[in-house]
């Protein structure tokens, strides 16, 4: 059952789509690994990572954007992607995240690229940002993959120093 109005998008392998109810206990169990959601924002209460799910449903409604869910084609759940601006971010950026065992697979670009496309062909965005935690070298080189360069340092209020990559316009990013 979708929670939201997003749209399906589809990839080589992989299908973008809203979250759904069945969505929240891998995500719950992503942002309470403290290793592996360090650069995303590590949650250890559970009922806390519970409200950043419902967050991330309500980010759909109130901006008409927010995290899809990862889906390969063969069904298994392996992130999340999409493009977020909650109060006090400077600007939309586009975000991921794979989950455990999915690294090292190129999902995660091929899923930013997509929700990137998808923010410039049918939301309209002239730019975006990826604003990534010091020392997330993953994610840099993830960014950089994706033509973004750094642009600035500045202090995100929930998730302290961040870096500020820019991505190329439309015609420079497709």
């Amino acid at each position: 059952m979708p929670l939201t109005n997003a749209p399906r998008l589809l990839s080589e392998r992989l299908i973008l789509r809203g979250p759904e109810p069945r969505d929240m206990e891998p995500v719950i169990a992503f942002l309470q690994d403290e290793t592996r959601a360090s650069g995303f924002g590590h949650i250890p209460e559970r009922g806390a990572a519970w409200r950043w799910f419902a967050l991330n449903v309500g980010h759909w409604h109130i901006q008409g954007y927010g995290y899809f869910t990862i889906e390969t084609k063969t069904g298994e759940i392996a992130g999340i992607s999409g493009i977020w601006n909650p109060e006090t971010w400077p600007e939309p950026e586009v975000g991921w995240v794979v989950f455990d065992g999915f690294e090292g697979r190129g999902i995660a670009y091929e899923a930013a690229c997509r929700v990137r496309r998808w923010a410039y062909e049918e939301l309209g965005f002239a730019t975006l940002t990826s604003n990534i935690v010091p020392g997330n070298d993953r994610s840099i080189a993830l960014a950089e993959r994706m033509g973004a360069t750094y642009e600035r340092s500045y202090h995100n209020t929930n998730m302290g120093e961040n870096m500020l990559f820019r991505h190329p316009a439309q015609e420079a990013a497709l």
